[in-house]
């Protein structure tokens, strides 16, 4: 019904002590292994000498080459746009290079790849954001770091950049077959309906957007934060999802995990998202997009993780994790009105900051009457 490769294909999983062999081969680094959760690659912890730790990313066969050297090259240029920033420093190969590309053999299928990428990456301490209580001092730290990480990503530009993604809210459309895979009837009516007013109010708008190489992925697993102060940001990693997209994806992706369980599921996001405006000014088109843009994000997690659990029940717990969550957001968002959400949002960050005047009043209003 719906194809991925990336997704759909299956490989033979290294073990540990493969995997420990494969970073003393490659990079030099020797240590013991230990597996880390991970949907479609894998990923090992390396613990190495004098305390030293690392995580070994071994990315999923059927990934293009060009979409690894993407993400690579991305994170180079964070690397030497802002030193301080808080994400993870690629460890080069024994001989100098950002990714070693490991032999996967021949065998009958002559479609099935022949490499796979591997690359080292600092083992950054901390605590998972998804296991520790939430404030408004840390949603306002995460949105500061996601601006901060975009006004580095500025300019940056790959041949690849603009790769197909099935979390790309750009083409939230592809995944309308994936209804059939909500059996509760009434939740699928509403993504049809929320989808349906995407494809006819917010699809139009986001080529006249600005456009950048964004994050796209801000979820409460791919953030630590610091043991001691988890109002600190200690750590941003997962590049595996960026893409060329409007700049405005960015902050609705990471604000789709901010919602209040209450009336105004905004009241808390516009935290995060006043952080970012107010390093990073929002326009007032963007802006007045942020609710259907955030309802998006929450679409595309209900029907990839419902087709996803489907097809791999025996990783069903890890795919569903936040499933709950954006079933509540996206109710608690009907529930509210989008008018009434855009309003709720504006409100919030003209407290943060005056929002810009780059696009005329009345694009804000067509987009909502």
């Amino acid at each position: 019904m719906f194809a991925d490769a990336v997704f759909a294909r299956s490989w033979p999983k290294l073990d540990a002590p493969q995997a420990a062999a494969l970073a003393a081969r490659a990079f030099g680094i020797s240590g013991d292994a230990t597996l880390l959760t991970s949907e479609r690659d894998q990923n090992f912890r390396i613990d190495g000498p004098d305390n030293a730790a690392y995580v070994l990313k071994i990315t999923h066969p059927a990934e293009d080459a060009g979409v690894t050297d993407f993400h690579t090259q991305a994170q180079l240029h964070l690397m030497r746009a802002d030193a301080t920033l808080p994400i993870p420093r690629l460890i080069a190969t024994r001989d100098g290079q950002s990714v070693y590309w490991r032999g996967l053999g021949s065998g009958s299928d002559e479609s099935a790849p022949t490499r796979q990428a591997v690359r080292l990456i600092t083992f950054i301490p901390g605590v998972p954001l998804y296991k520790v209580a939430r404030s408004a001092a840390q949603r306002r730290a995460l949105g500061t770091a996601l601006a901060r990480i975009d006004l580095a990503l500025h300019g940056f530009t790959h041949a690849h950049a603009s790769h197909r993604l099935l979390w790309d809210l750009q083409h939230l459309a592809q995944l309308r077959p994936l209804l059939a895979c909500i059996e509760d009837l009434a939740r699928q009516s509403l993504v049809r309906r929320y989808l349906d007013r995407f494809e006819a109010r917010v699809a139009p708008v986001l080529p006249t957007l600005r456009r950048q190489v964004i994050h796209n992925d801000l979820n409460p697993y791919n953030v630590l934060v610091d043991a001691e102060d988890h109002d600190r940001v200690a750590a941003v990693f997962d590049f595996g999802d960026m893409v060329e997209a409007p700049l405005v994806n960015e902050i609705a992706v990471a604000a789709a995990y901010q919602l209040a369980d209450a009336p105004d599921p905004l009241v808390t996001a516009a935290e995060c998202i006043g952080a970012y405006h107010a390093r990073l000014p929002l326009t007032d088109t963007e802006i007045a997009l942020l609710p259907d843009l955030i309802a998006a994000r929450l679409m595309t997690t209900v029907l990839i993780t419902s087709w996803r659990a489907r097809e791999h029940p025996e990783n069903s717990a890890y795919i569903l994790r936040n499933s709950g969550l954006s079933w509540n957001g996206l109710e608690r968002l009907d529930a509210l009105g989008m008018d009434q959400a855009v309003r709720s949002l504006q409100h919030a960050l003209r407290q943060a900051l005056p929002m810009s005047q780059d696009h005329s009043h009345q694009q804000v209003e067509d987009i909502h009457e």
